[in-house]
């Protein structure tokens, strides 16, 4: 989907991913941010979202009202991210100091999912990716037309992507987790 023009070109191509692997990111990567732009101010939304493949787009929810809806009822043209930090690699130099990572960049178009059909299986898909471990209909209920009535569900529709990762051997002298540093975390 990357085309030598377009807006996902690679510098580094030593570390670009193919399709296979950026639909298994898509799959399995935990949250994604979405930015929109407005009279050329870019504003960034975190979101939860499901990648769904046979229909090659991303679903979300959100409030009905708000700074990203106004934004995409005046420009739906949107770019998704998300990505993954690993071990943070040392170097005598602060310059060659550097980080394993992976990520996907996506370009497309957003809409508001007006189809009833549509939403519920858009809300499934995040439930099904969030909450595996529960069953629709039994452990939670079921997709009203009155709760599509308080929540957005945003289709994505891919136009392009692209995606890349560096690793290094598990042995990399001095290799850490940012975490493991700041003796914390959430």
């Amino acid at each position: 989907m990357t085309t030598e023009n377009s807006l996902t070109k690679m510098r580094r191509k030593d570390r670009a991913q193919n399709d296979t692997w950026i639909r298994a990111f898509l799959k399995s990567a935990e949250v994604g941010t979405m930015a929109t732009a407005v009279d050329g101010q870019p504003f960034l939304v975190s979101r939860n979202y499901a990648y769904d493949e046979s229909a090659h787009c991303i679903y979300m929810h959100g409030a009905r009202k708000g700074r990203t809806i106004d934004n995409l009822l005046v420009n739906n043209k949107i770019c998704f991210s998300v990505q993954e930090a690993g071990r943070l690699l040392p170097a005598d130099e602060a310059l060659e100091f550097s980080t394993e990572f992976s990520g996907v960049i996506i370009f497309g178009r957003a809409a508001i999912v007006a189809d009833e059909t549509e939403a519920t299986h858009g809300l499934k898909l995040l439930m099904d990716k969030y909450a595996p471990h529960l069953e629709y209909g039994v452990d939670y209920e079921v997709v009203t037309p009155e709760g599509l009535k308080i929540t957005t569900v945003l289709r994505i529709d891919i136009d392009e992507w692209s995606g890349k990762a560096k690793a290094v051997d598990a042995d990399f002298p001095g290799a850490y987790y940012y975490k493991g540093v700041l003796g914390g975390g959430l």
